[in-house]
């Protein structure tokens, strides 16, 4: 059994994944959020819905200082839409 191999026709271009995978933060530049999100899963026995807001701010430094690894994405369809309504409701108007 032959088969064809085409070397020449294609290149492979990798891309980053869309969503569900994060590359690993070879810098450190996030590590602190990280270290605050992995206390607190340790603290409540690993649930990670007590976690959320330290989760979501991982995700706004993962956004913010490593661009070319995560696509600025809206942090509602990142499933954080309650906490950014929280947040607004908090806040004391002028």
């Amino acid at each position: 059994m032959s088969t064809a191999m085409n070397f020449g026709s294609k290149s492979f271009k990798p891309r980053p994944p869309d969503k569900g995978a994060f590359p690993l933060d070879h810098f450190g530049e996030c590590s602190a959020f990280k270290e605050r999100f992995m206390e607190c899963l340790r603290d409540s026995g690993y649930e990670s819905g007590a976690c959320r807001q330290r989760a979501m701010a991982y995700l706004e430094c993962r956004m913010e200082r490593q661009v070319q690894l995560m696509a600025n994405e809206p942090l509602e369809k990142l499933g954080f839409k309650d906490l950014i309504d929280e947040k607004s409701e908090a806040k004391p108007e002028k």
